[in-house]
């Protein structure tokens, strides 16, 4: 039974594969293959603010430690800042435990390299082997340790805690923009989502000036992303205007991504965060290989308007795992999503919603205009998303009535949209995206083939 998906392992809490048992073998399973290369001999563990993250952290601990690799333990941290301290400290390897934008009743486990990128997947399928082998802890000359798999007693890690991880971080995120740069006389609300980054963005932003409204920084185990956040951006659209704010900030549950709100209550989505921020690095010469990446889900409005401005536009799959690969891959240094994971490869290794915010609010001072106005040269074309939750998911490509119902949206669209139906990488759900000219016809587009999913699969 496959355990990576899209963005690491991740699932129901209690359910295979977030079990105490099944972590515990993702532990060794790490330990172990980390134990062969003989490193530094340390890995980092961090962690968003569920309640199932005590379970997982200390499950994940036992089965490292059995291995005879250490730990160092950060406490709530957001994604990004586990990627910053694993490649700065030199980590072997950085683990975080989170489900994302998920509900506080899922969990899940994302894995970084000693460089603070995502594993390859050729690690991850190491990873997997050991922990589905009937025997691969059980017999101990299979592993090179003891009777139960593990190392004999005088040779398993201990584990540390890194007291000062948040302020390492925030200082990190800090120094990406001009020591002389202060955001005095700007105000800013951020939804810190109940997650990770629940005092960090909004202290970073208080010491550099700004006055700071946070909501949503009250984590209890099960708050998290909970009506609030990235996915649910009301609230802060109306603090925003309450407060007569210059933008709000929305991360979600670990903090790997942002949106935005203007001061009109407008939403920033992740497609004109990177037409202002790709603007401002072209204009600075920064701009790598004049490119910018995005995935299949970018609207075609975004690639309208980089086209007119002659930078490179390449799309990469779904995540900003593939997003990162395909920047490697063609020497460039700005991507991301539309659902606000912004990577820089400039200032971190994987999407970066605290150095997201940071760099937008200095684009934003620099303008001297509004947000609002900021954003305003970047026309996106209606589109629909549709989720269709399914009990088994089939090959899209093995289902007949699927694949009728997208050519004949094709054919209706032509040039003038898209359509992208794809499974989802971390929920049992089929994803649909239709984009197009005319808000009615994408309408009745995207509800003809979720029909055609829901009598498929469901």
């Amino acid at each position: 039974m496959k355990l990576f998906g899209t963005d690491g392992i991740r699932g129901r809490v209690n359910e295979y594969p977030i079990t105490p048992q099944t972590v515990v073998r993702v532990g060794m399973a790490v330990g172990r293959i980390l134990f062969k290369r003989r490193g530094k001999n340390m890995v980092l563990i961090g962690k968003d603010t569920r309640l199932s993250g005590y379970m997982i952290e200390s499950a994940l601990t036992s089965g490292i430690c059995s291995m005879g690799m250490n730990v160092t333990l950060t406490g709530p941290i957001p994604t990004p800042g586990v990627a910053f301290l694993t490649r700065t400290m030199r980590f072997d390897a950085g683990i975080v435990i989170s489900a994302s934008h998920n509900p506080y009743e899922d969990n899940g486990i994302k894995i970084f390299t000693p460089a603070g990128y995502k594993l390859p997947d050729e690690l991850e399928r190491e990873i997997e082997e050991l922990v589905l082998a009937e025997n691969g802890f059980t017999n101990g000359k299979a592993m090179g340790g003891n009777s139960a798999g593990g190392n004999t007693a005088g040779l398993i890690g201990k584990a540390f805690r890194l007291e000062d991880a948040a302020g390492r971080y925030i200082e990190f995120v800090k120094s990406t923009i001009p020591r002389t740069v202060t955001f005095d006389g700007f105000k800013v609300v951020v939804d810190c989502a109940n997650g990770a980054a629940y005092k960090i963005t909004p202290t970073l932003l208080k010491e550099l000036g700004a006055t700071v409204v946070s909501i949503n920084d009250n984590p209890d185990g099960k708050n998290i992303n909970a009506g609030c956040g990235a996915l649910h951006l009301e609230k802060l659209q109306e603090a925003v205007l309450r407060h007569r704010a210059h933008m709000g900030i929305a991360h979600d549950g670990d903090a790997d991504r942002t949106l935005l709100v203007d001061e009109t209550g407008g939403v920033v989505d992740g497609d004109r965060i990177m037409a202002v921020w790709a603007d401002d690095l072209k204009a600075e010469g920064r701009l790598l290989n004049n490119t910018v990446v995005a995935t299949v889900m970018s609207n075609l409005g975004l690639q309208r308007y980089f086209e007119a401005r002659s930078i490179r536009f390449i799309r990469a799959n779904v995540g900003d795992r593939f997003v990162v690969e395909k920047m490697l891959e063609e020497g460039c240094n700005f991507g991301g999503e539309q659902s606000g994971h912004i990577v820089s490869l400039e200032l971190n290794t994987t999407g970066d919603g605290p150095i997201t915010a940071l760099q937008m609010l200095n684009v934003l001072k620099k303008s001297g205009q509004p947000l609002s106005q900021l954003v305003s040269g970047v026309t996106l074309y209606p589109q629909v998303l549709k989720n269709v939750r399914v009990a088994v998911r089939r090959n899209i490509d093995e289902c007949p009535p699927i694949l009728a119902a997208i050519l004949k949206a094709e054919k209706q669209l032509g040039q003038s949209g898209r359509v992208l139906v794809r499974p989802s990488g971390t929920e049992p759900k089929i994803r649909i995206m239709v984009e197009g000219p005319d808000k009615s016809l994408i309408d009745g587009i995207a509800d003809d083939i979720a029909s055609a999913v829901t009598a498929s699969m469901v």
